[in-house]
C-alpha cells in the first residue's frame, strides 16, 4: 500500500499552498482532487497584493505565459441604480483566470499528484488513515471546497442546514466582434448590489476574456437575478447583446455565517471546505491561501503528533487572523452584506464616493486595511 506523510484532498489555492509549505519542510505530501487540472473554477478571479506576497508569486514570471491583468480601479452601485467609479494611483488588485492559476500553483507545490480521482473511502486504522484502500497516512486534510468529502466525513451538513451562498458564472473568449461591442475596461471591474442586498453581480473584462457573475443568499430566484443583471449590463452597454448561456454554479459559506467542525484527531479542513469566505464580498482566495498556510505552520509544529489538543492552535490561528465566529445565521436572515445595508441608506451608501472607496472596497472587498500574513 502507497504511504505518505499528509494528504489534501482538493487542489485548489488552499490545497496547494499547504502542500508548498510541507514540502518545503522536506514531508512527503499526496494532493488528490477529482478533477484534472487546469480545470474551471467559478470566480470573478482577482488576488490582491497581499495574496501575491503570501504566494510568494513572481508577478513578472507569471505574466509572461499566463493572464495577469492589473486593476486601478472600480466601477460599483446597486443593479439598474446610479454608478460610482473610484481609481487608485497603483494597482490594488490582478485579474487571474482560476484555470490557469490554480493549475500553476498545483504544480509548483512539489506535491505528488493524484488528479481525476475522487476520495471513495475514508477509514482508520491505529494512527493511520486509509483512503480508497489503497493509500495510507497519518494526516488528512480537506481542502475540496463547500462539498469537500472530507467535511462532510467530519460531520458536515453539505446543502441542508447551513446557509450557504450560491454564485453563478461564465468567463469565455471575446470574439473580435465582442470585444469592439464590450465596454468594460480590464483595468476597472464592475460590482453591482441586488436592490435586496443578498447578492452581488460582477463584469470583469482580462484581456480578450471576459468574465460575467452574481452570487447571492440561496439559490432562490439565483437565475431570475442573473438573468435581470445580464439584461441590465446589455442595457447599458456594457457587455455585447450576445454571450453565452452556458453559467455555472458553485455555493460557498461565509466565516462565522455557519459553523464547521475544523480539525479533530488526524484531520483539518481549509479554505472554503472550512467555511472560511469573507463575510461581505464572498471572496475565497485569500482565506484559502492565509488558511492553507496557517494549517501547514500547525502541522510543522506538532511534529508528527496529530491528535486534536496538538492541532488545536490551527483553531486559534483561525480567530486570531478572522476574528471569533459569529452566532450561526438561520435560514432566512440576510447574510449577504452587514445589517445596517440592509435598509432605506443603502442606495445613498452605495453612492457615496467616500463609502465606496473607504468602506465597499478598500475594506470588504480590498481587506487593504490587513497585512500580508508571513510565510515560512
Amino acid at each position: 500500500m502507497e504511504s505518505c506523510d499528509a494528504l489534501i484532498v482538493g487542489g485548489g489555492p488552499a490545497g496547494s499552498s499547504c502542500a508548498r509549505q510541507l514540502r518545503r519542510q522536506g514531508m512527503d505530501v499526496v494532493v488528490m482532487d477529482k478533477a484534472l487540472f487546469p480545470r474551471d473554477k467559478v470566480c470573478a478571479g482577482w488576488i490582491t497584493p497581499a495574496v501575491v506576497q503570501a504566494l510568494q508569486l513572481d508577478t513578472e514570471a507569471y505574466a509572461r505565459l499566463h493572464v495577469l491583468q492589473p486593476i486601478t480601479a472600480f466601477r460599483t452601485g446597486l443593479i439598474d441604480g446610479a454608478e460610482v467609479e473610484t481609481r487608485y494611483s497603483t494597482p490594488v488588485s490582478y485579474g487571474i483566470r482560476r484555470c490557469e492559476l490554480d493549475d500553476y500553483l498545483l504544480q509548483r507545490s512539489g506535491a505528488r499528484l493524484r488528479l481525476g480521482q475522487p476520495l471513495k473511502s475514508l477509514r482508520k486504522d491505529g494512527k493511520q488513515w486509509i483512503v480508497n484502500d489503497a493509500l495510507s497516512t497519518p494526516l488528512v486534510i480537506g481542502a475540496g471546497g463547500h462539498f469537500c468529502p472530507v467535511a462532510r466525513f467530519m460531520g458536515a451538513q453539505l446543502g441542508a442546514d447551513e446557509p450557504a451562498i450560491a454564485a453563478k458564472e461564465i468567463e469565455f473568449e471575446l470574439s473580435p466582434a465582442q470585444c469592439d461591442a464590450c465596454q468594460v475596461q480590464g483595468e476597472t471591474p464592475e460590482l453591482y448590489f441586488c436592490k435586496d442586498l443578498k447578492g452581488y453581480g460582477w463584469c470583469f473584462r482580462k484581456g480578450n476574456y471576459l468574465n460575467i457573475g452574481l452570487g447571492r443568499e440561496g439559490s432562490h430566484r439565483l437565475s431570475e437575478q442573473l438573468n435581470f443583471f445580464c439584461d441590465f449590463l446589455k442595457q447599458r452597454g456594457r457587455i455585447p447583446q450576445h454571450i453565452p448561456d452556458s453559467f455555472h454554479g458553485h455555493a460557498y459559506l461565509l466565516y462565522g455565517h455557519a459553523v464547521r467542525k475544523q480539525l479533530d484527531d488526524g484531520m483539518l479542513l481549509i479554505g472554503d471546505a472550512a467555511g472560511l469566505a469573507y463575510p461581505q464580498s464572498g471572496e475565497g482566495i485569500r482565506p484559502a491561501v492565509e488558511s492553507g498556510l496557517m494549517a501547514a505552520a500547525t502541522i510543522l509544529e506538532a511534529g508528527g503528533d496529530y491528535r486534536r489538543q496538538q492541532l488545536q492552535p490551527y483553531a486559534s490561528r483561525l480567530v486570531s487572523r478572522f476574528g471569533a465566529a459569529a452566532t450561526p445565521v438561520k435560514a432566512g436572515q440576510n447574510i449577504g452584506a452587514p445589517a445596517f445595508l440592509h435598509s432605506f441608506f443603502a442606495g445613498i451608501l452605495l453612492g457615496n464616493k467616500w463609502f465606496t472607496r473607504h468602506v465597499v472596497l478598500d475594506r470588504w472587498f480590498l481587506h487593504a486595511h490587513q497585512a500580508a500574513i508571513q510565510t515560512i
